[in-house]
């Protein structure tokens, strides 16, 4: 699971992995950043959270795209891209990592006006293992929720 985090004027990888507590190494890994590297004030980060179990780290390749890597996972283009805070058409470089969902899980990116229910239904299990599955679930727009399926 993850978040995403907007950077201000004066972030840094360190306070912003000191912020939500987690490995300055696995956030950097996640945006394919250099951990000294300078960060763009006004681009998002993706921050991890949660069990590292239901992503897999993908470094990307000359001639890679989003849609041939999804194919190659057999991953939904569009899901794949909007767990790396990407569009379909988005230009990808090499040595740029992705999280690649892995197989025993369904993924889910909130969207505006979904309830726990709402996102039960589309899982088709219920609310209280849809609840014990997430850790934490705001249901605010773009929270990706997942749902064991093995």
């Amino acid at each position: 699971m993850y978040n995403t985090y907007k950077i201000k004027e004066g972030d840094t990888l360190e306070n912003i992995s000191s912020q939500y507590g987690i490995d300055i190494e696995k956030i950097a890994a996640a945006n394919g950043l250099d951990i000294g590297g300078e960060l763009r004030i006004e681009s998002e980060l993706i921050i991890p959270e949660g069990n590292k179990d239901y992503f897999e780290i993908y470094t990307i390749k000359k001639g890679d795209t989003i849609y041939e890597i999804a194919r190659r996972y057999n991953i939904n283009p569009e899901l794949l891209a909007g767990l790396n805070g990407l569009n379909n058409t988005d230009y990808i470089y090499p040595d740029q990592v992705i999280m690649i969902p892995k197989a025993g899980y369904s993924y889910y990116i909130t969207k505006s006006g979904d309830t726990i229910d709402s996102v039960a239904n589309i899982f088709g299990v219920s609310r209280d293992k849809l609840m014990n599955e997430n850790e934490v679930m705001y249901l605010l727009e773009g929270q990706l929720i997942t749902n064991k399926t093995r």
